[in-house]
């Protein structure tokens, strides 16, 4: 499992003070871009940066997150953890589980298939792209 920490800024409130669910979407998105590109290129994985598209995506809103920042603190940060539970030939799933004050908060599920971006179609996940997502 990957876990990394994203920032939740003001500006992703909504009227009623919580997180917003579109900005959700965004920090499940800050947080797979995270594994997928800046992990994934740090363990020798470039290729997932050629090309990498979103087929379906789950959303589940467990509890409110709430932006609570202290007059000391500027930025307050959310952890998100994310495993890969299913790789196929093209395609693989991601899972999130997304941390709240009392306990997880959002959990979500992320279809995605490996994209050739010149043909415009999808194209099989190369040996070293598998490697690294069964690491996770």
């Amino acid at each position: 499992m990957f876990s990394t920490d994203v920032a939740v800024r003001w500006s992703d409130m909504d009227i009623y003070g919580r997180v917003n669910n579109a900005r959700v979407v965004t920090l499940l998105e800050e947080a797979r871009t995270e594994l997928l590109f800046g992990e994934g290129a740090r363990r020798g994985a470039h290729t997932l940066t050629e090309g990498v598209v979103v087929v379906e995506l789950l959303v589940r809103y467990r509890q409110p997150l709430v932006y609570s920042a202290s007059p000391v603190r500027v930025r307050v940060r959310v952890r998100v953890r994310v495993r890969v539970s299913e790789l196929l030939t093209a395609s693989f799933a991601v899972e999130y589980i997304v941390a709240g004050t009392g306990g997880d908060a959002v959990t979500a599920r992320t279809q995605l298939a490996a994209y050739d971006t010149a043909a415009r179609r999808p194209r099989r996940l190369k040996p070293g792209e598998r490697e690294f997502l069964a690491a996770f």
